[in-house]
């Protein structure tokens, strides 16, 4: 009974819209892909300590970067409250989440967490710089905010195991 519930409410979080054809899918993974790699690989492991962060960084795993705490709490309000929470929170939502949309597992959790990610980073971080030092953050939040309405298509794990689950 509980295992039904489960999988039901499982499938109602991670099953992915399809599009009419296999083409439109891999079309739209794509940038999924990309936006993910580039989150994992230099956005997220420059703040956040992964086997692949550069070693001059000295950053242990999971570890958050020296300065970006104090760049968190530059935001004021709450951020200046739990800088390192927050500035842990962006790290693993940039690193963890970029792995996650890559893969397509837990697609929409992870678009979630790097939509709330890229708002911060646009609003509070780089709104005074201009719309050029915008633009990164702004491409990461489109592609969050698509995947988090049609998780991760067919090239996905979720579609995996959601058809799995039926």
């Amino acid at each position: 009974m509980y295992v039904k519930k489960i999988l039901h409410l499982y499938k109602y979080f991670n099953n992915p819209v399809l599009q009419k054809s296999v083409w439109a899918d891999l079309l739209l993974f794509i940038p999924r892909f990309v936006c993910g790699m580039l989150l994992a690989i230099d956005f997220g492991a420059s703040k956040f300590g992964m086997p692949w962060s550069d070693p001059e960084l000295n950053l242990g795993l999971f570890e958050v970067v020296y300065w970006f705490p104090d760049d968190v709490a530059q935001f004021g309000g709450i951020f200046a409250m739990y800088p390192v929470f927050f500035a842990w929170i962006a790290g693993f939502s940039e690193t963890i989440g970029g792995l996650m949309l890559v893969l397509g597992f837990k697609t929409r959790i992870a678009a979630f967490l790097i939509v709330c990610t890229m708002l911060v980073a646009i609003f509070l971080q780089q709104i005074d710089n201009g719309v050029w030092n915008m633009l990164p953050a702004l491409g990461f939040l489109w592609v969050g905010i698509y995947s988090l309405i049609n998780g991760s298509g067919r090239f996905g794990l979720d579609y995996l195991i959601v058809k799995t689950i039926k």
